[in-house]
C-alpha cells in the first residue's frame, strides 16, 4: 500500500513538472518555473561568462598612451588580428547562454511575454554581440527590447546601450541627439552609474566629431557621477589628454593629478602613465629640475613600478636629454629598452631618440643603426617613419662622405708633421691604444671569472639534484666522462700561463662536470685576448709557433713577439719575451705607412675637398643643419679647393647666412659679384626671378637636353652632358645628368658599356630616384639582355648598309633606295638612317618579309640600270639586328654568317 502511495506522488510529481514547463501556458507556476530557471541558471552563466569577457578584454587590450585613449576597450575586428591571435571565448559563451534563455523560456503569450527575465536575456544578446565586434545583431537586440519592454527596469540602460552600438556604426549624429534626449528627461531619475556611463559615451562621440570642448564638459560630468574607480581613473587620464589637447596645460597638470591622488583606488598603468604625461608639461628650462629629479627617483625605487621601469625610465632619460646631458640620456634609454616594453612606440620613441644625440654627435654610424631599429617598431603607413627613413636613407652619403673627410683630414694632417711630429703624434695614439687593450683585457678577465664561479657552483650540486642519479654512484656514463674531459682540455688551453689557475680563466678543475669552455662566450673572448696579448696575431696552419714560419708576413705575424716560445722566449732567437715589441706598440710601424707620393696626396687632398662638399649641400638641403652645412664650406674654402669647387661653395654660403647670419650673407654676396660677375651665380643674386635665370638653371637645361635626346640627337648632347655634369657637380640635380649619361651611353655603346654607366649612378647617388631606377635596371632589365643571342627565329628581315656618319655617299645611296621603294609601290618597305656608335651609321631597309624577298631587293639594287648600288649590303633578321643594336656587335654577326 505505501510503495503505491509512492508511484502516486513521483507521477503526480513528474506530472506537474511537465506541466509548469509548459511556455504556452500562463500560470502562476510556469511564469515562475520559467523566470527563476531562467535567472538561477541560464542568465547567471551567461552573465559570469561575459563579466568574465570584459575582465580579460582589461588584462589584455594595449591601450596607446601616445593617443586620447577611448572610453572603453574592445578586442581587435577580424581584420586587425594577427594570425596568432584568437577570439574572446567567452563572449561567445554569453550570446549561446542569452539565446538559450529566450529559445527555451520565453513565454510569448497572446502577443505579451509572460517572462519578466526576457529583456534580461535580450540585453545579455546584445551585450555580448557588441563585445565580439557584431554590432548590426547587437543593434536588433537591443531595438528588440526597446520595442516589446518599454517598461523594462533596464530600459535605461538598454537605451544607453543602444547609442553605444550606434557610435561603433558611425552614426554619431544619431547617437549624439538620443543620448543628450535621454539625459535630459531622465535627470536625477537614473542609476548614477548608468548616467555616468551615458555621460561618458556621450564625450567618446564628441571626440570622434572633433568637439573637444562639448567632450570636456560631458566627460566632467560622468567622473562626477561615476562609482567605479577603475573608470573614474580612466575618464579622468582622458580628461587630462583633452586639456594637453586644447593646449590647456594647468587644467591638464590637474586631471592628471586627480589620477595620481586616488593612489591604489586606480590601476597603477594609469598613475604611471599619468606621472609621464606631467613630466611632458615640464618646463625643463626654468621648472624645479632637483625637484622633478627627486620625484622619479623615488619612482624608480617603488617596488611596486617595477613593471613600469620602461616608461619612467623613458621620461627620466627624455629629461636629461632636454637637458643636453647626453650621457645620462642614452643611459636611461637604454634601460627602458632593457625592460623589453611592450608599447612599441615606446621603444620606437627611445631608439629614435637614442639616434638623434648619435647624429647630433656626428657619430653618423651608429645614428644609422638607431634609426635602423625605430624604423622596425613603427608603421610604416606614418609620416613619422617615412621622415625618418627619408634621414636614414640620406645619412648613407652623410655617412661616407664623413668617413672620407676625416679618414683623409688624418692622413694629411700626420704627413704634413715633420719627423719628429710624427712619431709624437703616434707615441701617443700606441699609449691610448695600450690602456685601451688593458682596460678591454681587465673587463674580459673579470667576466671570466664571473662565468668560472657561475660553472663551479652548478657543478657544485649533487648529481642526484639534476639527473636522479645517486650522488655515490660509481659507475660514470660516456657523456659525462666526454664532458669532463673536455672541461679540463678548456681550462688548461685557457691558462694564463703554464700551471695557472685554470678556474681564473673560466675552466674547471678536472673531476668536475660543468659546462665546455667554448660554451662561455666572455671565456672565450678572455682566453683570444691571452693569445693575442702572447703570440699576436697568427694564420691558421701547421708550425704556427715556428719563428721562420711566420717571420716577414709585416703587419700580422711577423713581429719579434710573435716568435716567443711557450716559455717566454724565442724559439729561434732565444730573446725574453719582455724584450720583445709588438709591432703595434712601435712608431716606425705606423709612419712606414704613411702615403710618401705626392700624387697620391693631391689624390687624397681631392676627395677630402669633394666630401666637404657633398657634406655641406647634404645638411643644407636634406637636413636643414645650417651651421654644421657652413662650418663644411667654409672648411672645405680654406683647404685650397678645386676652382669649380670653390664659386658653388661661396653661392650655398651665402644662402645659408642669408637664414642664419645676414652679415656674413653679405660678405659672401659681394665676393661672388666681385670676383665672379659674369657667373649664373651672380645673375641669380642681382635678379632671382629674370627669364634668363630660368632658362640657365639647372632642370631648364636638362629639360632641354632630355627633349634632344628623345628626339633622337644622341651624338649632339654628348659633349654637353660632360660639361654640365662637371658644372652642376655637388648639386642634386647632377644624378639626372649621370641617368641620362647612362642612357646615352648605352645607345652608342652597347650593353656592357651602359652597364658599367648605370652601376656607376647605382653607387653614386643609391638614395636619388635616378640611382634606384638604375639599380632596379640593373637587377631586372640588364640580365635578361644579355641572354640574348644571334639565331632566334625570325619575323621579318631587314637590309643594312654600314656607313661613316659624315660619309657623303650616304645621300646619294638614300635617293636611290627611296626610288626603289617609290617604284616597288610596297607601303611596308621603310628606309631609315640609324645611329650606330659615336662614329657610325646604319641606312636600314625595313619590312621585307623573308630573307629571300631581301636577297631579291638586294639583287635588284644592284644589277638593275635605274640604282646600280655598288656598296656591298649585309641581310639580317628583325631580331638579330636588335641584338647588333644592343650589344653593338655588328662585326661578330658578319663573323657567324
Amino acid at each position: 500500500m505505501k510503495t503505491s502511495t509512492h508511484k502516486y506522488i513521483y507521477l503526480f510529481g513528474a506530472l506537474g513538472l511537465g506541466l509548469a514547463c509548459s511556455t504556452k501556458k500562463d500560470t502562476f507556476v510556469n511564469r515562475n518555473f520559467h523566470a527563476v530557471n531562467t535567472k538561477y541558471n541560464v542568465m547567471y552563466n551567461g552573465n559570469n561568462a561575459l563579466t568574465a569577457g570584459i575582465v580579460d578584454l582589461k588584462s589584455t587590450y594595449a591601450d596607446n598612451y601616445w593617443d586620447i585613449l577611448p572610453i572603453e576597450r574592445m578586442q581587435p575586428t577580424t581584420e586587425e588580428m594577427e594570425p596568432t591571435d584568437k577570439r574572446n571565448a567567452n563572449f561567445e559563451r554569453a550570446e549561446t547562454k542569452a539565446t538559450k534563455a529566450i529559445q527555451k523560456h520565453s513565454m510569448n503569450i497572446g502577443g505579451s511575454e509572460r517572462n519578466p527575465q526576457m529583456d534580461e536575456a535580450h540585453l545579455l544578446l546584445g551585450q555580448s554581440r557588441y563585445y565580439d565586434n557584431r554590432f548590426v545583431p547587437a543593434l536588433e537586440a537591443f531595438n528588440y527590447v526597446l520595442y516589446k519592454y518599454p517598461g523594462s527596469s533596464r530600459i535605461d540602460e538598454v537605451k544607453v546601450w543602444r547609442e553605444k552600438t550606434n557610435i561603433r556604426l558611425e552614426n554619431d549624429g544619431i547617437a549624439i541627439k538620443n543620448l543628450k534626449k535621454l539625459l535630459k528627461e531622465k535627470q536625477g531619475q537614473m542609476d548614477e552609474q548608468i548616467y555616468a556611463d551615458a555621460n561618458a559615451i556621450l564625450a567618446q562621440a564628441y571626440v570622434k566629431i572633433n568637439a573637444p570642448d562639448s567632450a570636456l564638459f560631458v566627460l566632467k560630468k560622468a567622473i562626477a557621477a561615476s562609482k567605479d574607480n577603475e573608470k573614474t581613473a580612466r575618464y579622468n587620464f582622458i580628461l587630462g589628454q583633452l586639456y594637453s589637447k586644447q593646449r590647456m596645460p594647468d587644467s591638464a597638470y590637474a586631471a592628471y593629478q586627480n589620477v595620481i591622488d586616488m593612489k591604489r583606488r586606480s590601476p597603477r598603468i594609469y598613475v604611471i602613465q599619468a606621472h609621464a604625461m606631467q613630466a611632458g608639461q615640464f618646463d625643463y628650462k626654468a621648472g624645479d629640475t632637483l625637484a622633478f629629479m627627486k620625484k622619479y627617483r623615488d619612482l624608480l625605487d617603488d617596488r611596486e613600478n617595477r613593471p613600469y621601469l620602461d616608461i619612467i625610465n623613458h621620461q627620466v632619460g627624455l629629461f636629461y636629454d632636454k637637458q643636453n646631458i647626453n650621457d645620462k640620456a642614452k643611459l636611461y634609454y637604454n634601460k627602458s629598452l632593457r625592460r623589453k616594453p611592450a608599447d612599441k612606440y615606446l621603444s620606437a620613441s627611445n631608439y629614435r631618440n637614442i639616434a638623434e644625440i648619435n647624429f647630433e654627435e656626428a657619430k653618423y654610424v651608429n645614428a644609422g643603426k638607431y634609426y635602423d631599429s625605430t624604423m622596425v617598431y613603427m608603421d610604416f603607413r606614418t609620416r613619422e617613419y617615412k621622415s625618418i627613413k627619408k634621414k636614414r636613407d640620406n645619412l648613407e652619403d652623410v655617412i661616407k662622405y664623413e668617413a672620407i673627410a676625416h679618414d683623409n683630414d688624418s692622413i694629411l694632417h700626420i704627413t704634413s708633421l715633420p719627423a719628429a711630429g710624427q712619431v709624437t703624434y703616434f707615441e701617443d695614439y700606441i699609449v691610448k691604444l695600450k690602456a685601451q687593450e688593458e682596460l678591454q683585457k681587465k673587463k674580459l678577465e673579470e667576466e671570466a671569472r664571473k662565468q668560472a664561479n657561475i660553472a663551479q657552483n652548478s657543478s657544485a650540486r649533487p648529481m642526484s639534484q639534476g639527473n636522479g642519479m645517486m650522488a655515490d654512484d660509481n659507475l660514470t656514463s660516456p657523456a659525462a666522462a666526454a664532458a669532463s674531459k673536455n672541461t679540463t682540455l678548456g681550462s688548461q688551453a685557457n691558462s694564463p700561463k703554464k700551471g695557472g689557475n685554470a678556474a681564473a680563466a673560466g675552466g674547471l678543475t678536472a673531476g668536475k662536470a660543468g659546462p665546455f669552455y667554448f660554451y662561455t662566450p666572455a671565456t672565450v673572448a678572455y682566453g683570444r685576448q691571452e693569445f693575442k696579448s702572447r703570440w699576436g696575431s697568427r694564420a691558421l696552419g701547421d708550425n704556427w709557433r715556428v719563428a721562420s714560419e711566420i717571420r716577414g708576413n709585416a703587419g700580422s705575424a711577423g713581429s719579434d713577439e710573435d716568435t716567443a716560445d711557450g716559455d717566454g722566449t724565442d724559439s729561434l732567437s732565444g730573446k725574453k719575451k719582455e724584450d720583445i715589441l709588438d709591432p703595434r706598440y712601435t712608431a716606425d710601424f705606423y709612419i712606414k705607412q704613411l702615403p710618401t707620393e705626392q700624387k697620391v696626396l693631391d689624390s687624397l687632398a681631392k676627395d677630402r675637398n669633394f666630401a666637404y662638399y657633398q657634406l655641406g649641400l647634404i645638411y643644407k638641403e636634406k637636413f636643414k643643419e645650417y651651421q654644421r652645412a657652413a662650418d663644411k664650406l667654409e672648411k672645405l674654402l680654406v683647404n685650397n679647393p678645386e676652382e669649380r669647387l670653390v664659386l658653388p661653395a661661396k653661392y650655398n654660403l651665402f644662402k645659408i647666412y642669408e637664414i642664419i647670419d645676414p652679415a656674413k650673407a653679405n660678405a659672401y654676396k659681394q665676393q661672388i659679384l666681385t670676383g665672379y660677375p659674369d657667373s649664373r651665380y651672380a645673375e641669380i643674386i642681382r635678379n632671382p626671378t629674370s627669364d634668363a635665370v630660368a632658362q640657365g638653371s639647372p632642370e631648364a637645361i636638362y629639360a632641354a637636353l632630355f627633349k634632344k635626346y628623345e628626339a633622337g640627337e644622341v651624338r649632339e648632347i654628348q659633349a654637353p652632358l660632360d660639361e654640365y655634369i662637371e658644372k652642376y657637380t655637388g648639386e642634386e640635380i647632377v644624378s639626372k645628368y649621370d641617368f641620362l649619361k647612362a642612357k646615352v651611353t648605352g645607345r652608342l655603346q652597347g650593353l656592357d658599356e651602359y652597364k658599367k654607366a648605370l652601376n656607376y649612378v647605382a653607387l653614386t647617388y643609391p638614395n636619388s630616384y635616378e640611382g634606384k631606377q638604375a639599380e632596379d635596371i640593373l637587377k631586372k632589365e640588364i640580365p635578361v639582355l644579355e641572354k640574348l643571342a644571334f639565331g632566334r627565329p625570325a619575323t621579318s628581315f631587314k637590309i643594312i648598309f654600314k656607313f661613316d656618319a659624315n660619309d657623303p655617299k650616304i645621300k646619294t645611296l638614300t635617293e636611290k633606295i627611296q626610288k626603289f621603294i617609290k617604284d616597288g609601290n610596297n607601303n611596308s618597305i621603310t628606309l631609315s638612317n640609324d645611329i650606330y656608335t659615336t662614329t657610325e651609321n646604319l641606312l636600314v631597309i625595313h619590312g621585307l618579309i623573308n630573307k629571300l624577298a631581301a636577297v631579291d631587293a638586294v639583287s635588284i639594287l644592284k644589277d638593275y640600270k635605274s640604282y646600280k648600288v655598288a656598296e656591298t649590303p649585309v641581310i639580317i633578321s628583325t631580331e638579330d639586328y636588335k641584338i647588333v643594336q644592343i650589344k653593338k656587335s655588328f662585326v661578330q654577326y658578319l663573323a657567324i654568317q
